[in-house]
């Protein structure tokens, strides 16, 4: 857990440091947006794809190979900014694209793991600790990126995420060799099959709840910047930022551990935070920072825990030998909710305020409820896939797995 989370401490970084390198080079921050948008896009494409490489093939190899792919193209950003005329800017959509496209599976690998590793309470604890370590990425990695641009420059800092490209994948891949996983997390048994996960039983609905609810938690950061911009004090936007990262951390080590069959009540406090949150902003109430701060802590609560849930179900939903795709296509899932959720939100907030702003997050996460309780309907409780792995192997023989138990 410790190098996967190390592993990604770049991921987080990205967006500021190309925003700010791209708006050096060329005065205009809506093209550092243009060429941030084409890098996420090959995230998007390239999860399915990577996680279906790390199923089938060696994983420390794919992480190796892809981090050094990524490296080079942070490595060409540089030298595109250095020696390309700034007019020439749309040359830097096809290298963020193709950068993108090279990203690592660190996410989809780290969640793959646990399933193999015990069931239960203990994976239940798994998830939940990883969820909310990951909101200290969020936290760190910004912060040092901020630091590295205004101690030295923004081609500097891409530097820096160059090196961790290289870094982080290979530490993590150091740390799976060694604990004897050699070849792809499915095993034997992921290759030669190419059926569609989007085929798979309540699949295609878990995915619609990943993008709507990631769409509406993401999005409240517009709410709030927002917000905090309309009373002249930009900077309470972080400050309530750190108030929603603080409660989805307290809530992840008190929750986390509870059982992940309540996914749909942890969906519906999220839901419920989120309508709070439109309910003390403006002009709906009169937007005092330490009222939206207390809901925010309250409602955030809930985020970790959502999430470490929403995984153990995707773990139990998925085959066993697609679990690093079936991760991969929770990235594309996401990235297309924030793709949807951003627009519709701005909007809102142009025509009625923050209240309204908060009021689409709100939606998004209520439909979101929606969508996953239509699914535990469809789809029923779920049995570990660890135990339906010992099942069958009792039925047919050993299973065959270069996974240690």
């Amino acid at each position: 857990m410790g190098f996967g989370l190390l592993a990604r401490l770049y991921i987080p970084a990205q967006v500021m440091v190309l925003t700010f390198l791209m708006a050096e080079w060329t005065g205009s921050y809506a093209i550092g947006g243009a060429v941030c948008t084409a890098m996420t896009i090959g995230h998007a494409i390239a999860g399915p794809v990577r996680g279906r490489a790390a199923d089938r093939t060696s994983v420390a190899k794919v992480l190796v190979a892809s981090g050094l792919l990524q490296s080079a193209g942070y490595v060409a950003m540089i030298a595109t900014v250095s020696w390309v005329d700034p007019a020439h800017w749309w040359l830097m959509l096809l290298v963020a694209l193709a950068t993108g496209l090279a990203a690592p599976p660190l996410g989809q690998v780290a969640r793959s793991m646990w399933p193999h590793i015990d069931s239960g309470e203990a994976r239940e604890a798994a998830y939940a600790v990883e969820a909310t370590l990951q909101e200290l990425l969020y936290v760190v990695a910004p912060m040092l990126a901020t630091f590295a641009i205004a101690a030295w420059s923004p081609s500097w800092a891409l530097v820096g995420l160059a090196l961790w490209a290289l870094i982080g994948p290979g530490l993590f891949a150091a740390a799976l060799w060694r604990a004897g996983i050699r070849g792809g997390l499915g095993g034997d048994t992921a290759r030669g099959r190419s059926g569609g996960l989007l085929r798979v039983r309540g699949f295609l609905s878990l995915m619609c709840f990943f993008g709507l609810v990631v769409g509406a938690l993401v999005s409240v950061d517009l709410v709030l910047v927002g917000w905090a911009r309309g009373r002249g004090e930009p900077e309470l936007a972080g400050v309530m930022a750190m108030a929603w990262a603080v409660g989805s951390l307290v809530g992840g080590l008190v929750m986390g551990g509870f059982p992940r069959y309540r996914l749909w009540v942890r969906s519906g406090l999220a839901a419920l935070g989120l309508c709070g949150l439109a309910a003390v902003l403006p002009p709906v109430s009169a937007g005092s920072p330490w009222v939206i701060g207390v809901v925010l802590a309250l409602g955030g609560a809930a985020i970790a825990p959502l999430l470490a849930a929403s995984n153990g179900r995707l773990a139990d939903l998925a085959p066993v030998d697609r679990r690093g795709e079936a991760f991969g296509w929770t990235t594309t899932a996401s990235t297309m909710g924030v793709a949807i959720a951003n627009p519709l939100v701005g909007s809102t907030m142009d025509l009625g305020g923050p209240a309204a702003a908060g009021a689409t997050c709100a939606g998004l996460a209520v439909a979101a409820f929606a969508v996953v309780l239509l699914h535990l309907r469809r789809t029923g409780p779920l049995p570990p896939a660890a135990e339906v792995v010992e099942e069958t192997a009792d039925r047919r023989g050993p299973a065959v797995t270069d996974l240690p138990r």
